[in-house]
């Protein structure tokens, strides 16, 4: 096999793959003796099909597999070994391929279009130094985190009936549709609210199923459903209430300070509330570190240049789109199409020399985070079984087979997450003292 590549340019060229018979008759002999062997023609024993039928037959077909596997494998291969530095795709040259004679030609060739990416060098240390702010809390600030976490760490309580902000535990029965469930108060919309609140345990509730909840992702969450699947439950169904949960807000005491801190951290009331300050003050030094990303990003990207194949790039988003986009709807978008190209080019870059890797538990926690931040205050990791109907979630959520890119999203927002911690691990930035409304005023202006 003869492969060559010729530059039309730094940034774009043309690889040419000729493909004699020395690199496929063989291979293509051995299919058609397989498929002889295996072969069951009408008025033939099997495995006694005459060889030139058996060509006839499926000679073209096996030509044709065999030399798609070696042009996969081979350019693949060639793209690696050479280390081309590609955007995009390689694209076949349609009319050339579309002339092959496959019943007449014994000697192949096909060509593919190529763009690649100038080169670029990313030195952090070298980035213009960027803003970076540290921010104390006042006591207003304070006082409402106390209180909200009064809330989060209040005591599970089993009242009598349902108000609203109660989780309420049962089960959907429809038919021979049987399905427990636990539906956070919030996720049923505010008109059909009054068909929850008052309700008691053993109370048997009947609803429209496709009215009540506020949407699809809050119906697939308490039903355990897909969310692709949702739209076929309509109609009435019944809700035994078999349980109901309410977050009783804590009192100030030790019992309450070890639940918040861990036990022995915080004694009385005064030292709760610095610990508490410094929580806060965590708090907000982690959201100025997600400001500084932003920031990051944007001085990385002007000091950052890298050329792109302009044209070769238009013609291969037209390609893989398959007709969605007119030219004219690609050029409309073209600058931002760029840009993301070359920030994953730089964060690509960054994690291969800061030895950025994710795990597949990693990608299982996003997951977790993912379903604790749907039902909001409701779960509390002491309450039985939360943690396992969490985790059996977000394995439904990762395994969904009729959305295979679910597990590549929170991967990849893994991998971008760990990149932002190098970049802000090393990137040059000077630190300003601000208040917490000045930080807000900031933030809002993103």
């Amino acid at each position: 096999m003869n492969i060559s590549l010729n530059k039309a340019g730094d940034l774009e060229g043309r690889l040419t793959v000729v493909v004699s018979p020395a690199d496929y008759a063989e291979k293509v002999e051995a299919k058609l003796k397989d498929y002889r062997k295996k072969a069951s023609i009408k008025g033939f024993r099997p495995g006694m099909v005459p060889a030139a039928l058996v060509k006839k037959l499926y000679g073209q077909s096996a030509l044709v597999d065999e030399i798609n596997h070696l042009l996969g494998h081979e350019v693949s291969d060639y793209i690696k070994e050479n280390k081309l530095n590609l955007v995009g795709e390689p694209l076949p040259a349609v009319e050339e391929a579309d002339a092959i004679d496959w019943e007449k030609d014994t000697e192949f060739t096909f060509h593919y279009d190529l763009g690649f990416h100038g080169d670029f060098t990313v030195d952090l240390a070298k980035i213009k130094a960027i803003n970076s702010y540290e921010i104390k809390a006042d006591k207003k600030e304070i006082e409402e985190t106390i209180e909200n976490l009064k809330k989060q760490f209040g005591d599970q309580t089993h009242p009598d009936a349902v108000e609203d902000r109660d989780l309420v535990f049962g089960t959907f029965t429809q038919g021979d549709w049987v399905e427990k469930s636990a539906i956070p108060m919030h996720a049923i919309n505010d008109k059909s609210k009054k068909v929850f609140i008052g309700a008691k345990k053993d109370d048997t509730l009947k609803f429209a199923i496709d009215k009540v909840f506020v949407d699809a992702k809050a119906l697939a969450l308490a039903t355990g459903k897909k969310e692709d699947e949702v739209a076929d439950l309509k109609g009435e169904v019944s809700f035994v209430v078999e349980d109901i949960t309410r977050q009783v807000p804590s009192e100030l005491n030790v019992a309450f300070f070890d639940k918040v801190l861990g036990a022995g951290k915080a004694t009385d009331e005064k030292s709760f509330r610095e610990q508490v300050e410094t929580i806060v003050t965590e708090n907000y030094k982690r959201e100025a570190e997600y400001l500084l990303r932003i920031d990051a990003e944007k001085a990385i990207l002007d000091a950052v240049k890298i050329d792109l194949p302009e044209k070769f790039l238009r013609t291969w988003l037209i390609r893989i789109n398959e007709g969605k986009f007119t030219p004219e709807q690609i050029d409309q978008d073209f600058d931002n199409v760029k840009k993301d190209m070359r920030w994953n080019l730089i964060k690509n870059d960054i994690a291969e020399k800061f030895d950025v890797k994710v795990e597949y538990p990693e990608v299982v926690e996003k997951a977790k985070d993912m379903v604790r931040a749907q039902f909001g205050g409701y779960l509390s990791s002491n309450e039985p079984g939360i943690e396992e109907m969490i985790e059996k979630i977000a394995m439904g959520y990762l395994s969904d087979k009729s959305k295979s890119d679910n597990f590549m999203n929170l991967y990849n927002q893994a991998f971008a997450d760990k990149v932002s911690a190098a970049i802000v691990a090393n990137v040059p930035h000077k630190v300003t003292k601000i208040d917490v409304d000045k930080f807000k005023e900031i933030a809002a202006a993103l």
